[in-house]
């Protein structure tokens, strides 16, 4: 079954010793100047380069039509694009790798585009003792670079094409952070382009153990576009000392194994969808803890629309793991328990850590589609009542959405041993995570698929008000899977405003950092963080 990125990650969701990029000494500010010595551009409608900025977005519902473009590669540049923006009144949005689920780039009302993907160097930095990494970086360079130059990696994405701006600002996460936990357990400290009361832009560091930690706390999981630019992120695991780079994040694994299951819908009831999904349930609720031996399993379900003829769950262990082919083997029996008739298994065998990761990726499209994302954190399995609707949804007959589907993703593990309120990320008692989308590729059948999955993920979530509100089930959502719908009473009927779902109690916490590195709220889209 071909997976591509529009069929997955676009149609199923989801499911990083060189001269270093110059920083701030101490987090002092780089202020802005009318003689700014920035090379960045302006690149209106007339620019031969303007149409490919603007619609590098990968979701096409959403194009956006800003006044002008700028491409940064420099801090300095984002210090005096961004000033430029706010002395003319114009609203700014800043693009990575433009994965943005929603049209927090490509609203109407964005004026200025400042594009970042250029600015991607990976190298090491030695004032900070941390790896420094571009904003407009993505996975696979970060991935590429960390392990070719020190063996080293992050627990991000298993999307290579996603750029990091957003990835690790919302509180990344992937294949490996049931074993290294998130993303932003491993990120020191961020350099941001901020605007202050009198309207200055100026560019700060701010560390996890300097002056301005408050910052650096809310990009560990408040999500990107709502405080400043961010212009380069600096990595470093909590308690590694920085005095040497190849022990400053995690070891990357040498091997993966890796095997799928593909599942016919022609052979699959409602009993047996319930048994299958509950097999994948349990083993997590049974096998989530940092210590588990199946701490580096990792194995995303992907329930596609029955009109894809099939689905499939893609599962892949460190192989350096103690027993880990018999740690496989026992994990695929566990899934298939009870389950008549069986699915197809097959074994991937072993492939070197990054060959491995670059071929189970999720490939990107060079003609991107339009979707629609809705999700939600869970701290144990659906209820049978909900893994029903699931099922219902997957095989309405009324609906063809081949490319549409219901993503589980495994979690917890490493990322549960951190308190809720060490990160802005607040879910850490979680054993998965779900994404319902839909893809499709005509604006003329944009009410059809957006109606599905408005009506799908209400009926899984009907006992609470059509959202995934905090009870023993659901822990809220994830705002790199942003929503809108959260924040409208028509589809959000649990009187829970949408800011709970997303950051639970840590909401209070990122206003006011919000209210102090943003008092002008110039950083703002449909689910930005409110000035306290």
């Amino acid at each position: 079954m071909p997976v591509s990125r529009r069929g997955l990650l676009a149609g199923t969701a989801v499911a990083g010793a060189a001269l270093a990029v110059p920083g701030t000494a101490s987090a002092s500010p780089v202020a802005g100047t009318s003689g700014s010595t920035s090379t960045s551009a302006k690149i209106g409608p007339d620019d031969a380069r303007y149409q490919d900025l603007v619609q590098r977005g990968q979701n096409r519902r959403f194009v956006g039509t800003p006044d002008y473009a700028r491409v940064i590669q420099s801090s300095e540049d984002a210090v005096a694009a961004v000033q430029d923006a706010v002395r003319s009144g114009k609203r700014v949005a800043v693009r990575g790798g433009g994965h943005c689920f929603e049209d927090f780039v490509d609203s109407s009302d964005i004026e200025v585009l400042l594009d970042l993907s250029t600015y991607d160097a990976v190298t090491w930095d030695p004032q900070y003792r941390a790896f420094s990494i571009g904003a407009g970086a993505t996975l696979e360079t970060v991935y590429k670079e960390l392990f070719y130059g020190w063996g080293v990696t992050v627990p991000g994405g298993g999307c290579l094409s996603v750029g990091v701006g957003g990835h690790f600002s919302g509180g990344g996460y992937g294949p490996l952070s049931r074993k290294y936990g998130s993303v932003v357990d491993h990120l020191y400290g961020v350099e941001i382009v901020v605007v202050d009361a009198r309207g200055r832009a100026r560019s700060v560091v701010a560390t996890r153990d300097n002056a301005h930690r408050d910052l650096w706390w809310a990009h560990t999981g408040g999500g990107g576009g709502n405080f400043g630019v961010v212009t380069r992120y600096l990595m470093r695991s909590v308690g590694a000392s920085g005095r040497s780079p190849a022990e400053s994040l995690p070891k990357a694994p040498a091997a993966l194994r890796s095997t799928l299951l593909v599942y016919d819908w022609k052979t699959m009831t409602q009993a047996g969808f319930v048994r299958t999904v509950r097999n994948w349930f349990d083993f997590f609720e049974q096998h989530n803890t940092a210590d588990s031996p199946y701490a580096t399993l990792y194995a995303p379900f992907i329930l596609t629309h029955s009109s894809a003829g099939q689905f499939l769950l893609s599962t892949q262990i460190d192989a350096a793991a103690p027993d880990s082919g018999k740690l496989m083997n026992a994990f695929n029996a566990a899934m298939v328990a009870g389950v008549d008739p069986k699915p197809q298994v097959i074994d991937a065998g072993v492939g070197p850590f990054l060959h491995t990761t670059m071929e189970r990726s999720i490939a990107e499209t060079p003609t991107p589609g339009r979707a629609k994302y809705k999700a939600g954190y869970l701290r144990k399995g659906y209820a049978d009542e909900q893994i029903v609707e699931m099922y219902r949804a997957l095989t309405d007959t009324t609906y063809e959405g081949p490319q549409s589907s219901a993503l589980l993703v495994p979690y917890g593990g490493k990322v549960n041993t951190v308190p809720p309120d060490a990160t802005a990320a607040a879910q850490r008692d979680v054993v998965a995570k779900m994404v319902l989308s839909a893809a499709w590729t005509s604006a003329a059948d944009d009410a059809k698929h957006l109606a599905w999955t408005r009506k799908s993920y209400a009926a899984i979530y009907r006992d609470t008000g059509g959202v995934p509100v905090p009870n023993t089930i659901n822990a809220g959502s994830y705002i790199n899977y942003p929503d809108v719908d959260l924040a409208d009473p028509a589809y959000n009927t649990s009187g829970v405003p949408w800011h709970d779902l997303y950051y639970l109690g840590n909401y209070p916490r990122l206003q006011q950092i919000k209210a102090k590195w943003d008092p002008r709220n110039v950083f703002r889209h449909k689910l930005s963080i409110e000035p306290r």
